[in-house]
C-alpha cells in the first residue's frame, strides 16, 4: 500500500481505460503560455549564428557532470544559444510557436531564469528568459552566488560559476488540460529541457551540472514567485570546465 504522498502521487496519476474522463476544454480560461515582466529593463541577447558546435556523437560520447570551473566568463553569444537550444523557439507552424524541447501538448509549463555572476555584457544579477521575444529581463542586480549556494543545500559549485540557471513551473499551463496528471508532465518537461541545455554546453566546450537537490521556498523567494502557482522544480550550473 502507498505510504507517503510520493507513492501516492504515483497511484493516483495513472491513466486507466475508465478514468480518463471526457469533455472539452475550457478554452475561455486557457493560461496564458507566456510569462513577461513588462517593467523590467530588457536586455537584447546577441545572435549566436558564430557559435559554433561539435557533432551529436562527439557531444554524446563527452557528456558529463561538472562540478569545478575555471574562472573564466561565458560570452553573450554563448548564454544566448544555451537559452534557445534548452527551451527557445524552433520553428512556427499553422500560428504555433514550438521549441526546442518537447512539451505534452505543447503548452510549454516551464519558466527559465538566470543568475548571471560571468557573461561578458551582461551585468550580474537575476534574470527572466523571455522566450518569445529571446531577451532577458532584468529582475535583481548585483551577485547572488552565494544566495543561491546556500538554497542548493551548500553547493559550492553555485558560488562563482558564471550562470546557473533555474527552471520553475507554472502549474496551471498543463492542469488546465490534464488535471492532476499533469504534475507528472511538468516535471518530464524539465527534465528535457535539462538535457538540451546539457547537451548544447558540451556542444560548445563548457560543462553542466543539473541540481534536484534545493530548498524550495528558498529559490522561490530568490526569484520572486509563490511557491504554490508557480515554483522552482530544477537547477543547473554552467561553466567551463576546471
Amino acid at each position: 500500500m502507498p505510504k507517503g504522498a510520493g507513492d501516492k502521487f504515483q497511484q493516483e496519476t495513472k491513466y486507466d481505460r475508465g478514468s480518463l474522463g471526457g469533455g472539452g476544454l475550457d478554452w475561455a480560461n486557457e493560461p496564458e503560455i507566456y510569462k513577461t515582466y513588462p517593467d523590467s529593463r530588457q536586455v537584447k541577447l546577441p545572435p549566436f549564428d558564430s557559435v559554433e558546435t561539435m557533432a551529436v556523437r562527439d557531444v554524446l560520447e563527452k557528456r558529463k557532470s561538472v562540478r569545478h570551473f575555471t574562472g573564466d566568463n561565458l560570452t553573450g553569444e554563448e548564454l544566448s544559444y544555451l537559452l534557445w537550444a534548452s527551451g527557445g523557439i524552433q520553428r512556427v507552424e499553422r500560428g504555433h510557436e514550438y521549441r526546442t524541447a518537447p512539451s505534452a501538448g505543447a503548452l510549454y509549463p516551464i519558466e527559465t531564469y538566470v543568475i548571471v555572476d560571468g557573461v561578458k555584457g551582461i551585468d550580474r544579477g537575476l534574470y527572466h528568459y523571455a522566450v518569445n521575444g529571446h531577451v532577458l529581463e532584468e529582475l535583481k542586480t548585483g551577485q547572488l552566488g552565494h544566495e543561491i549556494t546556500q538554497a542548493a543545500l551548500g553547493q559550492k559549485m553555485c558560488l562563482g560559476v558564471p550562470a546557473v540557471f533555474i527552471w520553475t513551473a507554472i502549474f496551471e499551463r498543463s492542469k488546465w488540460k490534464y488535471d492532476q496528471r499533469a504534475y507528472r508532465y511538468v516535471y518530464l518537461d524539465a527534465g528535457h529541457i535539462a538535457g538540451n541545455l546539457a547537451l548544447a554546453a558540451v556542444a560548445i566546450g563548457l560543462g553542466t551540472c543539473q541540481i534536484g537537490a534545493l530548498f524550495d521556498d528558498e529559490v522561490n523567494n530568490i526569484i520572486g514567485v509563490d511557491g504554490t502557482e508557480e515554483s522552482v522544480v530544477y537547477m543547473a550550473v554552467v561553466g567551463h570546465p576546471a
